[in-house]
């Protein structure tokens, strides 16, 4: 009995053994996939990320660029201090590679959409790296909520259409033109029928800033601040002024919008503010007030014009008193630091973009400045498509003329301790003759741009310019010359034309 009773148990414990294996073997019932979600909201292209209501966009482009007579930005060649245009050692072309990342995302909440925006590429340019070099660099990185923009975006003294002006070049002139993106704290209100105003504070450093010449720069004595390259042909490519003392407070830009269906209108002002820096070279020597100058712009496009569908026209107006780089803008400064200059054969002619001048025991006076540009873009059919445009830019100094003509001729404006000769051994070159630095740059260019398949569009572009300048007379280069140029060479100062072109294969996604 008892022989049978341990059988029995031993069998139900094997029995249940068994069946906990083949429990164990089942297989467990799997977590449910989360799929990626497109999100219609927002346009084509969101998605929502997985687990979240956030949707996300993630494009970019691939851009190659070649430049003819120009720099990789198709920028004309203004030359800086190392040479002339007429020399044997300049590139004939240049080119450059961009990848362009941009990610947009977006979130319903009570208080609107939170929107965070950037856009980062990386760039090899042929005459700015080694062979296997590059840099990165950040055009627009913010966030927007509640009304609010944040970081770093396109300046609100800027019209709507700032990005999709129809051209390569960052080299045309064209106003403010910002392309990418200013630091800023703005706040956008909408009051129906697509009118809406923003005010918004800038960082003006680097952007805004288009420098002061302290004159008193080339006054060599006790106190004297030192020589910084004003002049052309210097061993400094550039000249920002030499004066400015700091970035002190932000420039406050204020705008009136209206979007409809036949297009824009856009009006803006702003307010910049310059800080000089000492009438010498230590805090003892003083220094001028600070000067709050002004910049105004209106600008409107029209679209769908009765030559065609999608063709626009779009033109823009601008003027600053103490605020030229709202009219000669750019991020970059596209002509060698504030100069505008070129050498042809034994010609050359220059000029400055500058918010003012001032000598010792001075005020800063302030330039003056305005533009015009327009933009006409005719579409063939969906595949081909031609722009024409052009600009006139002008800047003036006034009374200013006077301070500035006298460093450059070498004449003493007053300060202790000039000599004459120890002032020319810093530049590169002695003028004589009569004018003023007053400069007008007259631009038109075209470009013709196909598509054959969507998002994929070639181009190619040709751009003219002319550099208007007031100074009449010879430039004799010294023993600090320029490249190329042996002491002793006399250019006739003239007006300069320069002719340039670039061809572009664009691939967005």
């Amino acid at each position: 009995m008892t022989m049978i009773k341990s059988l029995i148990l031993g069998s139900a414990a094997g029995l249940i053994a068994i069946g906990g294996a083949q429990a164990a073997d089942l297989p467990v019932k799997a977590k449910a996939v989360e799929y990626v979600k497109i999100c219609s909201l927002y346009g084509a292209g969101f998605y929502y990320i997985p687990g979240t209501d956030t949707c996300i966009k993630i494009g970019g482009a691939i851009r190659l660029d070649v430049a003819f007579n120009g720099s990789t930005y198709d920028v004309p060649f203004w030359q800086g201090g190392a040479g002339g245009n007429n020399l044997w050692t300049k590139n004939y072309f240049s080119t450059r590679e961009r990848v362009n990342l941009t990610t947009d995302t977006r979130t319903a909440t009570e208080y609107g959409v939170v929107r965070t925006y950037a856009n980062i590429q990386f760039d090899f340019l042929q005459d700015r790296e080694s062979i296997a070099g590059g840099y990165t660099e950040v055009d627009y990185a913010f966030i927007q909520f509640a009304g609010f923009t944040f970081g770093k975006a396109v300046s609100q003294f800027d019209p709507q259409w700032a990005l999709a002006k129809p051209y390569i070049s960052s080299g045309f002139n064209a106003g403010s033109n910002n392309a990418t993106g200013i630091p800023q704290l703005a706040y956008t209100a909408s009051f129906g029928n697509g009118v809406s105003g923003t005010i918004s504070i800038e960082n003006a450093s680097a952007y805004r800033n288009a420098g002061l010449w302290n004159t008193n720069g080339f006054i060599v004595g006790p106190g004297a601040p030192s020589f910084t390259g004003a002049f052309y042909g210097t061993t400094s490519n550039t000249f920002l002024g030499n004066a400015y003392g700091g970035n002190h407070i932000p420039d406050i830009v204020g705008n009136i919008r209206l979007d409809q269906a036949w297009g824009t209108l856009h009006f803006a002002a702003a307010m910049h503010a310059a800080t000089p820096g000492f009438y010498g070279t230590t805090e003892a020597t003083g220094h001028a007030d600070d000067k709050y100058g002004f910049a105004v712009s209106g600008a409107v496009e029209f679209k769908n014009l009765p030559t065609g569908a999608g063709d626009s026209l779009k033109i823009e107006a601008s003027y600053g008193k103490g605020a030229a780089k709202y009219v000669f803008g750019g991020t970059t400064d596209t002509s060698g630091g504030g100069r505008y200059a070129k050498v042809d054969g034994n010609s050359l002619g220059f000029g400055y973009v500058l918010d003012g001048v001032y000598a010792t025991n001075g005020q800063i006076i302030q330039s003056s400045a305005w533009e015009v540009s327009a933009f006409y873009e005719h579409y063939w059919n969906p595949a081909w498509r031609t722009s024409l445009f052009g600009n006139y830019s002008h800047i003036s100094y006034g009374s200013g003329n006077d301070l500035m003509m006298a460093a450059f001729t070498g004449v003493s404006t007053g300060g202790p301790g000039f000599n004459s000769s120890s002032a020319a051994a810093a530049r590169a070159g002695v003028f004589a003759g009569t004018g003023n630095f007053d400069l007008g740059l007259a631009q038109i260019g075209t470009r013709t741009a196909w598509t054959p398949v969507q998002n994929l569009t070639l181009s190619a572009q040709f751009t003219y310019s002319r550099l208007d300048q007031n100074l009449n007379g010879t430039y004799t280069t010294l023993s600090t010359g320029m490249s190329g140029k042996p002491a002793g060479t006399v250019l006739n100062t003239a007006d300069q034309n320069l002719y340039n072109g670039s061809v572009q294969i664009l691939r967005s996604f």
